[in-house]
């Protein structure tokens, strides 16, 4: 083999078993290998599922010996993180109090991974309850960004990032309920995908209820090198299941996928200050848009700041009643204080400004879907301002309300349940991975993935070139 395999996308990777080119075994055991080499100094994967995976390795190459039909993932290691289920694993959510949480059965995503022939090497960190954009715990630890140990992998699945670009996995499993996906993404150089809600079917039989803000905003998706990658992964998981009755069978393509794009780009908003190296990598995406043939129009997409605004008092409402209690019970001093801060200066609504709040989101997904209608995708900054210094929310509540304006490219999407792709474009001048992000309308993942691809392919950045030595 003249390459080593865990350095391989998760297509590359697959084609090779299926050819016969290399064995699962010979692929699982080189990621372990990796895994043993890179994950003691940043802590991305709170357990490594060495024994199994061999053991589904060997079961894989055993199928296509006897002339089985290979999954379209057969013999790819992947990781899954800790707050969903896995059958004899402890969902732990990074909750000291959680360790003992054993799941009985699969999440649905992990199940359709595992009929696909993914080879599930390990589990990501998250932060406790998955509630920062800075990925630490009582119980697993810190986890590190690659490129940089003193700003954040991003959160909540900044190990599924940080392991997918040291060559931890070809995919990684991240959910996103106000970036916690396109974060961790943007911060160590790697493609994140948002699904659109309904998507890829969400459930957990070790806390099977939802809060209603969970229901709207939460969704479950890849995080990979490559955006070929996340549109593969993507096949896998948006399979249904009827476990989650928001799922919907939508089509990957549509008959106008191949159109030229006509793309919204958001440049600057007069509330929001843009980090300069924000702006520099949108009008990097911009140009790599306009030389592929797109038309790009400077656009600021309706109610911005208001739908930012909405996420915040829906998420923190709805956790103030099924959430706050078992933070403060539960969690540890990081995320107490991180909710602290979200809830800072922030009065709850009673019944019927909570109900008016509900009428007025949905007005504003009907401006969004005729804004994406004369622009069906949309180029705008993951967050306002480059990867935080860790534990910037740690501290006194008010340091947590730039945060969350930082954030709010974020979290107005994820209100309204939209898909939206966090595509790298390079490295700022610090080292520091830079990227954009795409939003397109409900279920219109096959637009971010076509855009995305364009930018990828004008960036020619891969994070496993600046992290592992050839």
């Amino acid at each position: 083999m003249d390459t080593e395999l865990w350095r391989l996308g998760a297509l590359e990777l697959a084609a090779r078993i299926r050819a016969g080119d290399c064995s699962a075994r010979q692929a699982t055991e080189q990621t372990l290998a990796r895994i043993a080499d890179v994950n003691p100094a940043v802590n991305a994967l709170a357990e490594v599922m060495a024994d199994e995976a061999l053991s589904a390795a060997d079961a894989a190459d055993r199928a296509l010996a006897a002339g089985l039909a290979p999954g379209p993932l057969h013999g790819v290691p992947v990781t899954v993180k800790v707050n969903v289920d896995t059958a004899g694993h402890a969902t732990t959510d990074g909750i000291v109090a959680q360790r003992g949480n054993v799941a009985t059965s699969d999440s649905p995503l992990v199940a359709h991974l595992r009929a696909a022939g993914a080879v599930i090497v390990g589990r990501s960190n998250t932060p406790a309850f998955s509630l920062r954009w800075f990925t630490d715990n009582d119980l697993h630890g810190r986890t590190l960004n690659p490129f940089d140990a003193g700003v954040t992998p991003g959160g909540s699945s900044g190990g599924a990032a940080a392991a997918v670009a040291t060559g931890m996995g070809a995919i990684a499993h991240g959910n996103d309920y106000g970036g916690s996906i396109r974060h961790p993404a943007y911060a160590c150089g790697v493609v994140g995908l948002r699904t659109t809600v309904g998507r890829v079917p969400a459930y957990k039989a070790s806390a099977p209820t939802r809060l209603p803000s969970n229901q709207m905003m939460s969704v479950q998706g890849p995080l990979t090198r490559n955006v070929a990658d996340a549109r593969l992964a993507l096949q896998v998981m948006a399979q249904g299941r009827a476990l989650d009755p928001q799922w919907t069978p939508a089509p990957l393509s549509y008959a106008d996928s191949a159109e030229p794009l006509r793309v919204a780009l958001f440049l600057r908003h007069p509330a929001y200050d843009a980090d300069p190296a924000v702006t520099a990598a949108l009008r990097q995406a911009a140009r790599a848009l306009e030389v592929a043939g797109c038309v790009v129009e400077e656009a600021e997409p309706p109610h911005f700041e208001e739908g930012a605004t909405l996420w915040r008092q829906l998420v923190m409402d709805d956790l103030r009643r099924g959430g706050q209690a078992a933070i403060q019970t539960h969690g540890d001093a990081a995320v107490q204080s991180a909710l602290a801060g979200y809830l800072h200066g922030l009065p709850a609504l009673d019944r019927d400004a909570t109900l008016a709040a509900l009428a007025r989101r949905h007005d504003i997904a009907r401006d969004w879907a005729l804004f994406l209608q004369r622009w069906p995708l949309l180029l705008m900054p993951v967050s306002w301002q480059r990867p935080f210094p860790v534990d910037a929310d740690v501290g006194a509540p008010e340091q947590v309300l730039p945060l969350l304006r930082a954030q709010s490219p974020l979290l107005g999407t994820a209100m309204l349940g939209l898909p939206g792709l966090s595509v790298p474009t390079g490295l700022d001048a610090g080292g520091v991975p830079t990227g954009v992000q795409l939003v397109a309308d409900r279920f219109r993942e096959d637009r971010l993935l076509r855009g995305g691809e364009i930018i990828e392919a004008a960036a020619r950045f891969s994070a496993l070139d600046h992290l592992a030595p050839r």
